[in-house]
């Protein structure tokens, strides 16, 4: 297995100090906060702070905005060390442009991919060009509000061949994973994934609260699909 082709992991929605020990614990390469107040995830910027101020080096902490001023992005990435954004509303090339400073922090942009048969006319390839200056594309499925949902959207109607850093997310769990990279590996230049509802405690009410037994079978997972390839 060469680096490039090592699956990195980003842990979304995280609220707890247990939760962000128990993603460190387990591997995973970044750890997300949504900054976006009406989700059931969300958390302020000092919460952010303080989360992210217990990371060790080399994890990267994952600020989520949606349809922000770009000033107050600025500030937010500027508060929290490291950090680089996640642009998951309805953001123009040039806003993410604007608030990333221009070009002084990292961001990355959700394509949000329409459920079933549609999503095969999501033009991804002109998306990602559109996006150029991203360091990532996100896939999320397309569902009401904005990311979470716990959704999948149909992998296989992907294009065979993106020039983008794509990271998979929406409706990932430790049982599908695999098979996400499995469909996604060859098709883009580096292949990341992003979990949170699957990765959560059962019940209603938990959004935000992870499950530390579910995050290392996530991770245990993606090992497994990397050590796939490389056999």
């Amino acid at each position: 297995m060469t680096a490039l082709s090592r699956t990195r992991i980003k842990i979304c929605g995280l609220t707890r100090e247990a939760d962000v020990v128990a993603a460190v614990e387990a591997g995973a390469d970044a750890i997300g906060f949504v900054l976006y107040a009406k989700s059931p995830r969300a958390v302020t910027l000092d919460r952010a702070a303080e989360l992210a101020s217990r990371l060790p080096p080399f994890i990267t902490p994952v600020l989520l905005f949606v349809n922000e001023d770009a000033p107050k992005v600025i500030a937010s990435l500027a508060h929290v060390k490291g950090a680089i954004a996640q642009f998951h509303g309805e953001e123009t090339p040039g806003q993410c442009e604007e608030a990333s400073g221009p070009g002084r922090f990292r961001y990355m942009r959700a394509a949000r991919i329409p459920m079933g048969a549609a999503g095969a006319a999501f033009d991804l390839v002109k998306y990602a060009s559109d996006y150029s200056h991203a360091q990532a594309i996100l896939l999320d499925a397309h569902v009401e509000g904005y990311g979470g949902g716990g959704k999948a959207f149909d992998w296989s109607l992907l294009p065979p061949a993106v020039d983008a850093h794509l990271v998979l997310s929406g409706g990932l769990t430790p049982a599908n994973v695999s098979d996400g990279i499995r469909i996604l590996r060859t098709r883009c230049k580096t292949l990341s994934v992003d979990v949170s509802s699957g990765v959560e405690i059962d019940g209603p009410g938990n959004k935000g609260l992870k499950d530390a037994g579910k995050i290392r079978q996530f991770v245990a997972a993606v090992r497994a699909a990397d050590a796939s390839f490389s056999s």
